[in-house]
């Protein structure tokens, strides 16, 4: 695995949610690490799920949105193919992990990550070489 970090889609969302507090000051602590060291990683998933939900439950802009997109898109972007959806598939069978969080996964291996940040998997677990990690866990 590479330095290469993969952020999670509750990653981006809290870095923009101006009612996040601390989880706002981590998660933007982590993205500004992303840039800084260039080691920033995302999906097509990622970046569809932040517009829905930074639009919705954020109530941003739509084009405020989109370049928010754009921006994340300057990072390695896994564009899923078939066997990745194959592949999380069988993650989602033999692991017992909802089937969009074995997507995120795949996409995280597919990018060579060593970490995952995301609130949704289990902090520290390993998967093939990559490591969840909860910045919000305590």
């Amino acid at each position: 695995m590479s330095s290469e970090e993969f952020a999670d889609t509750n990653i981006l969302l809290y870095a923009f949610d101006l009612e996040a507090g601390k989880k706002r000051e981590v998660a933007l602590a982590i993205l500004e690490r992303f840039w800084t060291e260039r080691v920033g990683c995302t999906s097509i998933q990622v970046l569809q799920e932040f517009y829905v939900n930074a639009t919705k439950k954020l109530g941003m802009s739509s084009v405020d949105a989109a370049a928010l997109i754009l921006r994340f898109s300057k990072w390695k972007v896994h564009r899923p193919e078939a066997n990745d959806v194959l592949l999380a598939i069988r993650l989602h069978r033999e692991k017992s992990v909802s089937f969009w969080d074995a997507m995120i996964l795949r996409s995280a291996m597919s990018c060579d990550c060593s970490i995952l940040w995301s609130e949704d998997l289990s902090d520290g677990q390993v998967w093939s070489g990559l490591t969840v990690r909860n910045p919000f866990a305590e």
